[in-house]
């Protein structure tokens, strides 16, 4: 008997094949403060044309942003480098996991041309974990900055990075190269990590941003969380105060939202009013900048974001002085 495979037709292969044998969770139904309006408008077309046409990956439209609509209409995007394919499979996270592809090196060209041609004043770069590359990628990020140095120096340069764990070095390439914020999100409370971010260490993204303020205190640090995934109000307040023995200027704080019923369930939708308390108390622990609300999102208002950052160190420092 012979047995045929049909290696030919065009069947689209499952996006999380490695969360395929988990139950069916319920996805709850959206309260009236997180909804969002469909993208239509005219700039939204024309930001994803560029993004087409410079054949650039988005962790907008990778990771399913409500915000998208907003964002993309004002030209404003963040940049997904090394690929569509991540190395993790974190509970939340709708980027899809598997072996990703070897490093295009022209990537940091496009998008450097992408940002140019946008006119960004300020842009973020991020990507997918990167643990079957010796260095995760640190030094692709590297050539990134530097390219988008080259074609647009007046562009200031946000970074949200993998924590490069177990990567000797790797930070180091990625500091030298002097972007304006790093960023690197703790995502969620420690109690939460081995059913909702299994592959990461809690206290080694704690000391990673440690550890940027320790190679350049010039450079902004940033780290966020998103709530309703099971976690308790004083495991949040405590999470603040690791930020801050580390230094860490600016913390967001968001919304989790289900990108499907294989993902990790919402469980609980957080009112606008308990995400306004986070951000006061965040505000008299010390941080130099607080976004809490349900569609906040680590680059949402990146550049509005920046300005406010100079403007209250500024501000710090004249106090200081």
């Amino acid at each position: 008997m012979v047995t045929v495979l049909d290696l030919v037709a065009n069947k689209p292969r499952p996006r999380h094949p490695e969360k395929a044998h988990r139950p069916d969770q319920e996805v709850l139904r959206k309260p009236d403060w997180i909804r969002v309006k469909a993208p239509v408008s005219k700039g939204y077309a024309e930001t994803r044309e560029i993004v087409k046409s410079h054949k650039l990956v988005t962790v907008c439209e990778e990771a399913g942003c409500p915000n998208i609509g907003e964002c993309w209409e004002k030209k404003h995007a963040t940049f997904m480098i090394m690929g569509e394919i991540c190395t993790r499979a974190c509970a939340f996270c709708n980027v899809a996991t598997g072996i990703p592809t070897a490093l295009d090196p022209d990537e940091p060209n496009r998008v450097a041309q992408a940002v140019k041609t946008m006119g960004l004043s300020h842009v973020v770069i991020t990507s997918v974990d990167r643990d079957d590359l010796d260095d995760g990628g640190a030094q692709h990020f590297a050539d990134v900055i530097l390219a988008i140095r080259a074609a647009a120096p007046m562009t200031t340069i946000e970074i949200l990075t993998p924590d490069f764990l177990r990567k000797e070095g790797a930070l180091e390439i990625v500091v030298a190269a002097k972007p304006d914020v790093f960023n690197h999100n703790l995502e969620t409370v420690p109690s939460n990590y081995l059913t909702v971010r299994p592959g990461a260490r809690y206290f080694h993204s704690i000391r990673l941003l440690q550890r940027v303020k320790e190679l350049d205190p010039s450079i902004f640090t940033k780290s966020g969380i998103m709530v309703g995934l099971g976690e308790e109000r004083n495991e949040v307040l405590q999470l603040m105060d690791d930020l801050r023995s580390a230094d860490v200027d600016f913390m967001t704080i968001g919304q989790y939202l289900q990108p499907s019923k294989k993902h990790h369930p919402v469980k609980k939708f957080v009112t606008p009013e308990e995400f306004q308390s986070y951000a006061i108390v965040g505000k008299s622990k010390g941080f130099l900048l607080m976004a809490s609300s349900p569609l906040t999102r680590s680059s949402h208002h990146a550049g509005d974001d920046f300005a406010k950052l100079r403007a209250a160190r500024e501000e710090q420092l004249k106090k200081t002085a």
